[in-house]
C-alpha cells in the first residue's frame, strides 16, 4: 500500500478515496481504512490525514517534509 501511495504523490496525487487504493491493491476498503492511519504513524517519507467522508472515505496523502528536503538534497543539481 505505502509504495502505491508514494508512487501517486510522485506523480502530483495527493486525494484518494479507500475505494480507489483498495481496487489498485486488492484489498477491501475497510481494509484500506483500518490501514492507513497506522501506516501514518509507520512513515516518515508520507503524510496520511483523513479528509472527509462521503460514499467512501477520502484521505489527503503527501509527501512530508523531511522526505521532501532528503530528496533535494539527494537530486537538486547546483546552480
Amino acid at each position: 500500500m505505502l509504495d502505491y501511495l508514494r508512487e501517486q504523490v510522485s506523480r502530483g496525487e495527493s486525494y484518494f478515496r479507500s475505494k480507489n487504493i483498495a481496487n489498485h491493491i486488492g484489498l477491501s476498503s475497510k481494509q484500506v481504512g483500518a490501514r492507513l492511519p497506522k501506516l501514518d504513524e509507520e512513515t516518515d517519507d508520507v503524510e496520511i490525514e483523513k479528509w472527509g467522508r462521503a460514499r467512501s472515505t477520502t484521505w489527503r496523502v503527501t509527501q512530508s517534509r523531511r522526505a521532501e528536503s532528503l530528496y533535494l538534497s539527494r537530486y537538486r543539481t547546483p546552480v
